[in-house]
Protein backbone atom coordinates (compact mmCIF):
# COMPACT_ATOMS: atom_id res chain seq x y z
CA UNK A 1 0.00 0.00 0.00
CA UNK A 2 1.40 3.40 -1.03
CA UNK A 3 2.11 5.92 1.70
CA UNK A 4 -0.10 8.98 1.95
CA UNK A 5 1.02 12.02 0.00
CA UNK A 6 1.34 15.02 2.30
CA UNK A 7 1.55 18.67 1.31
CA UNK A 8 3.56 21.15 3.37
CA UNK A 9 5.08 24.61 3.32
CA UNK A 10 8.72 23.80 2.55
CA UNK A 11 11.56 24.81 4.86
CA UNK A 12 15.38 24.87 4.86
CA UNK A 13 15.62 21.14 5.55
CA UNK A 14 13.90 20.43 2.22
CA UNK A 15 16.80 21.82 0.17
CA UNK A 16 17.86 18.20 -0.46
CA UNK A 17 14.96 17.96 -2.93
CA UNK A 18 15.90 21.02 -5.02
CA UNK A 19 17.96 19.31 -7.73
CA UNK A 20 15.28 16.64 -8.18
CA UNK A 21 12.66 19.38 -8.50
CA UNK A 22 14.65 21.28 -11.16
CA UNK A 23 15.39 18.12 -13.15
CA UNK A 24 11.71 17.10 -13.03
CA UNK A 25 10.66 20.53 -14.33
CA UNK A 26 13.18 20.38 -17.18
CA UNK A 27 12.17 16.88 -18.21
CA UNK A 28 8.46 17.77 -18.16
CA UNK A 29 9.10 20.81 -20.38
CA UNK A 30 11.18 18.71 -22.77
CA UNK A 31 8.40 16.13 -23.13
CA UNK A 32 5.75 18.81 -23.68
CA UNK A 33 7.95 20.76 -26.08
CA UNK A 34 7.33 23.97 -24.13
CA UNK A 35 9.60 26.56 -22.62
CA UNK A 36 10.40 27.04 -18.94
CA UNK A 37 11.81 29.90 -16.94
CA UNK A 38 15.02 28.36 -15.60
CA UNK A 39 15.63 28.70 -11.86
CA UNK A 40 18.88 28.02 -10.00
CA UNK A 41 19.37 25.71 -7.04
CA UNK A 42 20.01 28.76 -4.85
CA UNK A 43 16.83 30.51 -6.00
CA UNK A 44 14.57 27.57 -5.13
CA UNK A 45 16.38 26.89 -1.85
CA UNK A 46 15.84 30.51 -0.84
CA UNK A 47 12.11 30.23 -1.52
CA UNK A 48 12.01 27.25 0.83
CA UNK A 49 13.86 29.14 3.57
CA UNK A 50 11.53 32.14 3.18
CA UNK A 51 8.35 30.05 3.49
CA UNK A 52 7.43 30.75 -0.14
CA UNK A 53 7.43 27.17 -1.43
CA UNK A 54 5.09 24.20 -1.19
CA UNK A 55 6.30 20.60 -1.33
CA UNK A 56 4.46 17.30 -1.79
CA UNK A 57 6.08 14.19 -0.32
CA UNK A 58 5.21 10.53 -0.25
CA UNK A 59 7.20 9.32 2.69
CA UNK A 60 10.61 10.77 1.83
CA UNK A 61 10.01 10.67 -1.93
CA UNK A 62 9.53 13.90 -3.88
CA UNK A 63 6.02 14.06 -5.35
CA UNK A 64 5.45 17.69 -6.33
CA UNK A 65 6.37 21.35 -5.87
CA UNK A 66 5.46 24.98 -6.49
CA UNK A 67 6.53 28.37 -5.14
CA UNK A 68 5.30 31.93 -4.78
CA UNK A 69 7.02 35.29 -5.17
CA UNK A 70 6.07 38.95 -4.70
CA UNK A 71 6.54 41.70 -7.28
CA UNK A 72 5.88 45.41 -7.64
CA UNK A 73 6.35 46.27 -3.95
CA UNK A 74 4.19 43.26 -2.97
CA UNK A 75 1.19 44.45 -5.00
CA UNK A 76 1.44 41.28 -7.08
CA UNK A 77 2.14 37.65 -6.23
CA UNK A 78 2.95 34.84 -8.65
CA UNK A 79 2.40 31.15 -8.13
CA UNK A 80 5.02 29.42 -10.26
CA UNK A 81 6.93 26.25 -11.05
CA UNK A 82 4.07 23.82 -10.42
CA UNK A 83 5.35 20.32 -11.09
CA UNK A 84 4.32 16.78 -10.17
CA UNK A 85 6.72 13.85 -10.42
CA UNK A 86 5.62 11.38 -13.14
CA UNK A 87 5.19 8.60 -10.54
CA UNK A 88 2.39 10.60 -8.88
CA UNK A 89 0.45 11.95 -11.84
CA UNK A 90 -3.31 11.42 -11.87
CA UNK A 91 -3.58 11.42 -8.07
CA UNK A 92 -4.82 14.98 -7.58
CA UNK A 93 -1.43 16.18 -6.32
CA UNK A 94 -1.29 19.22 -8.61
CA UNK A 95 -4.67 20.49 -7.36
CA UNK A 96 -3.63 20.08 -3.73
CA UNK A 97 -0.37 21.95 -4.34
CA UNK A 98 -2.22 24.70 -6.22
CA UNK A 99 -4.66 25.07 -3.33
CA UNK A 100 -1.74 25.39 -0.92
CA UNK A 101 0.17 28.01 -2.93
CA UNK A 102 -2.99 30.02 -3.49
CA UNK A 103 -3.84 29.92 0.22
CA UNK A 104 -0.26 30.76 1.19
CA UNK A 105 -0.34 33.81 -1.07
CA UNK A 106 -3.75 34.93 0.22
CA UNK A 107 -2.70 34.54 3.87
CA UNK A 108 0.62 36.35 3.56
CA UNK A 109 -0.46 39.11 1.13
CA UNK A 110 -4.28 39.33 1.27
CA UNK A 111 -4.47 42.54 -0.78
CA UNK A 112 -2.10 41.48 -3.56
CA UNK A 113 -3.25 40.44 -7.01
CA UNK A 114 -2.20 36.86 -7.74
CA UNK A 115 -1.19 35.93 -11.24
CA UNK A 116 0.07 32.99 -13.22
CA UNK A 117 1.64 32.48 -16.63
CA UNK A 118 0.93 29.03 -17.98
CA UNK A 119 0.74 27.03 -21.17
CA UNK A 120 -0.93 24.06 -19.50
CA UNK A 121 -4.66 23.29 -19.74
CA UNK A 122 -4.74 21.65 -16.30
CA UNK A 123 -3.30 24.75 -14.58
CA UNK A 124 -5.75 26.97 -16.45
CA UNK A 125 -8.65 24.86 -15.16
CA UNK A 126 -7.36 24.99 -11.59
CA UNK A 127 -6.83 28.74 -11.80
CA UNK A 128 -10.36 29.25 -13.12
CA UNK A 129 -11.81 27.24 -10.22
CA UNK A 130 -10.01 29.56 -7.79
CA UNK A 131 -11.35 32.72 -9.43
CA UNK A 132 -8.56 33.66 -11.83
CA UNK A 133 -9.52 35.13 -15.20
CA UNK A 134 -7.45 35.31 -18.43
CA UNK A 135 -5.89 38.75 -18.95
CA UNK A 136 -3.46 40.48 -21.28
CA UNK A 137 0.06 40.86 -19.98
CA UNK A 138 -0.35 44.62 -19.46
CA UNK A 139 -2.61 43.79 -16.47
CA UNK A 140 0.24 41.91 -14.80
CA UNK A 141 3.19 43.39 -12.96
CA UNK A 142 5.52 45.73 -14.85
CA UNK A 143 8.35 44.75 -12.49
CA UNK A 144 11.37 44.14 -14.73
CA UNK A 145 12.75 41.61 -12.24
CA UNK A 146 9.77 39.34 -12.93
CA UNK A 147 10.11 39.49 -16.70
CA UNK A 148 13.85 38.79 -16.50
CA UNK A 149 12.82 35.42 -15.12
CA UNK A 150 11.50 34.57 -18.59
CA UNK A 151 14.96 34.90 -20.15
CA UNK A 152 15.64 31.19 -19.66
CA UNK A 153 12.57 30.21 -21.68
CA UNK A 154 12.96 29.13 -25.31
CA UNK A 155 10.06 31.44 -26.19
CA UNK A 156 11.71 34.57 -24.76
CA UNK A 157 12.36 36.01 -28.23
CA UNK A 158 8.62 35.88 -28.94
CA UNK A 159 7.85 37.71 -25.70
CA UNK A 160 10.31 40.49 -26.48
CA UNK A 161 9.24 40.74 -30.14
CA UNK A 162 5.69 41.38 -28.91
CA UNK A 163 6.83 44.08 -26.51
CA UNK A 164 5.97 41.90 -23.47
CA UNK A 165 2.28 42.21 -24.36
CA UNK A 166 1.73 38.48 -24.93
CA UNK A 167 3.53 35.22 -25.64
CA UNK A 168 2.88 31.46 -25.83
CA UNK A 169 1.75 31.40 -22.18
CA UNK A 170 -1.66 32.62 -21.03
CA UNK A 171 -1.74 35.27 -18.32
CA UNK A 172 -4.32 34.66 -15.56
CA UNK A 173 -5.14 37.02 -12.70
CA UNK A 174 -6.94 36.78 -9.34
CA UNK A 175 -7.98 40.25 -8.14
CA UNK A 176 -8.95 40.18 -4.42
CA UNK A 177 -11.03 43.35 -4.84
CA UNK A 178 -13.40 41.37 -7.05
CA UNK A 179 -13.79 38.71 -4.35
CA UNK A 180 -14.37 40.99 -1.35
CA UNK A 181 -16.16 39.20 1.47
CA UNK A 182 -15.53 35.78 0.00
CA UNK A 183 -13.60 33.38 2.24
CA UNK A 184 -10.46 31.83 0.83
CA UNK A 185 -12.09 28.72 -0.66
CA UNK A 186 -9.40 26.31 0.51
CA UNK A 187 -9.68 23.77 3.31
CA UNK A 188 -5.95 24.03 4.13
CA UNK A 189 -6.24 27.59 5.46
CA UNK A 190 -5.73 26.64 9.12
CA UNK A 191 -2.78 24.40 8.31
CA UNK A 192 -1.02 27.22 6.45
CA UNK A 193 -1.67 29.69 9.28
CA UNK A 194 -0.39 27.22 11.87
CA UNK A 195 2.80 26.52 9.91
CA UNK A 196 3.60 30.20 9.39
CA UNK A 197 2.93 30.92 13.07
CA UNK A 198 5.21 28.10 14.28
CA UNK A 199 8.02 29.27 11.99
CA UNK A 200 7.59 32.92 12.96
CA UNK A 201 6.93 34.02 9.39
CA UNK A 202 4.93 37.29 9.37
CA UNK A 203 1.53 37.49 7.68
Amino acid sequence: MQEEIRIKVADAEDEKYVDTILNTIREAARKRGTGIAERTHEYVATKMKEGKAVLALCGERFAGFSYIETWGNKHYVTTSGLIVHPDFLGMGVAKRIKDYTFTLARVRWPNAKIFSLTSGDAVMRMNTQLGYVPVSFNQLTDDDAFWRGCEGCCNHDILMAKGRRFCICTGMLYDPEKHTGEPTPISVFQDVVRTLTLRGIPF
